[in-house]
């Protein structure tokens, strides 16, 4: 079954374009022109991945992604913010919204296309059929849960293949570079600090019961995952 991708896209003919790539690719694409119609088709369509503009009508592409990631039933959809908005500030507002990637206008189709399939990859990687356990966290693979002392974690897909990568490595440090290769993929440009951003809202759902923080930082090498 091909991929379905809702474009939330309020300018008619960037939609159009931004569609007609995408199918000639292998996805299916839908388009929304607001922010309403796009929560709306994220409903019906339930669709694999969300292209989702900052700007939208009516709800914001911002303030859907917070809406999308609070609710249970869309708090793993993988969502791509496309913007105009390039400056560092704004980059790290659509990530902490809950975003997985930031796109910045303009951009080439064979980009776009390359960050859809590395979302992609990343919630729905190949062989998820174990458990991880490492203290008090288990990780349930298939199912895609998080657990901690017995409480579930609400993780975004990007935060889930982080902590997956560290609960398969424990101990062990990798620098910023070694984690965007590693958990982003090598054919995707993303900025180094975009790790920092992902590693605190990591730690933050992690440590939202009081438990203490098993994310280790390591002064001018990097993060490791230790258990308690």
């Amino acid at each position: 079954m091909k991929p379905l991708i809702l474009i939330a896209e309020d300018e008619p003919a960037l939609a159009d374009m931004i569609r007609y790539n995408l199918e000639q690719e292998g996805f299916e694409a839908s388009t929304a022109l607001d922010g309403e119609e796009a929560r709306l088709r994220i409903a019906e369509e339930k669709p694999d991945l969300v292209l989702l503009d900052w700007m939208l009508p009516h709800i914001s592409g911002l303030e859907l992604c917070r809406q999308l990631r609070r609710a249970p039933e869309t708090k793993h959809l993988p969502i791509i913010m496309l913007t105009a908005r390039g400056e560092e500030e704004d980059r790290v507002r659509g990530l902490t919204s809950g975003a997985d990637d930031y796109v910045t206008k303009p951009f080439s189709p064979s980009e776009l296309v390359a960050r859809i399939r590395a979302v992609l990859r990343r919630a729905h990687p190949a062989g998820d059929d174990e458990t991880l356990s490492g203290g008090d966290i288990e990780m349930d693979l298939a199912s895609h849960r998080v657990t901690r002392a017995g409480q579930e974690v609400h993780l975004g897909p990007t935060e889930f293949n982080l902590l997956r990568h560290f609960m398969k490595n424990p101990g062990r440090v990798f620098s910023r570079e070694q984690l965007l290769d590693q958990v982003w993929g090598h054919d995707v440009y993303v900025e180094q600090r975009t790790v920092d951003t992902h590693i605190r809202r990591l730690r933050k759902a992690l440590n939202d019961g009081g438990g203490k923080d098993v994310i280790r930082t390591v002064r001018s090498a990097g993060y490791a995952f230790e258990a308690v």
